[in-house]
């Protein structure tokens, strides 16, 4: 993985911090986004200290195409031939049913979880193309593959993650450049607490009675994908824990 550059979106907790550490562990300068340019500094220093790693750090809102496009191009010479994208940014808000939602949370999640997707792909893969290089990663769901209670627009947006993969890949099928959707079931990050609204409590309870999966084991999926030799596509991979069999089938002891 040594040279290659690896720019991960939403690097500051989560999946998406524990990608930049795996990439960062094996070589790859990384160049990691989020909103909040204090946490993605302090990444980068642990970074640098524990891996002797080159860290790039790039602070940008990804729903703002524009500070997304000057931010960018503003990337020194040296960091701009781009070799992976890891679309990692997303969220889910509320538990609501669909006719009574919040359609302002609604717009933060579409913006987030698609919109910013394809303005990030659009961005950095014409250059690929050009080069004749790259892998693009895109972070899905298990809740892309059929909607659940309460959630039918997180829903939406992780089945569209897979249709803009699989459309891409289409579109890139004369190129060498890879597309994969990794579709990652219950993982214990932050995510949760903001699905609940900041309510920690109630987020801790999706994962009692079942060891879930965590972001550096996703990490792990991300980073697999993208070492298999260059003639191999990782399309899709689905990573669930051993007790997960479906988005709403899952067994918890004690329960």
């Amino acid at each position: 993985m040594k040279e290659e550059i690896v720019l991960v979106t939403g690097a500051s907790s989560g999946i998406g911090e524990a990608c930049a550490r795996k990439f960062a562990a094996n070589g790859a300068k990384v160049i990691i986004n989020a909103r909040n340019a204090t946490k993605l500094n302090a990444l980068k220093k642990e970074l640098e200290v524990e891996y002797n790693a080159q860290v790039f750090v790039l602070p940008f809102d990804v729903r703002d195409r524009n500070a997304a496009a000057k931010c960018l191009d503003s990337l020194p010479e040296s960091w701009k031939t781009i070799d992976i994208l890891v679309n990692n940014a997303g969220l889910v808000i509320g538990v609501d049913k669909e006719y009574e939602g919040n359609m302002d949370e609604w717009d933060i999640v579409i913006d987030t979880n698609i919109k910013a997707l394809l303005g990030m792909t659009r961005l950095v893969v014409p250059g690929m193309v050009e080069r004749g290089k790259g892998h693009i990663i895109n972070i899905g769901s298990i809740a892309g593959d059929a909607a659940y209670p309460g959630g039918s627009v997180y829903c939406a947006t992780k089945a569209a993650v897979k249709a803009l993969s699989d459309g891409l890949r289409m579109d890139l099928v004369h190129t060498p450049l890879r597309v994969t959707n990794i579709k990652p079931g219950l993982v214990e990050t932050n995510f949760s607490v903001i699905r609940f609204r900041g309510d920690k409590e109630k987020a801790d309870n999706v994962y009692k009675g079942i060891r879930p999966l965590t972001g550096t084991d996703i990490a792990e999926t991300v980073y697999f994908a993208a070492s298999v030799p260059e003639y191999m596509q990782i399309a899709e991979m689905l990573v669930l824990p051993v007790h997960q069999a479906s988005g709403t089938l899952v067994y918890k002891e004690n329960n």
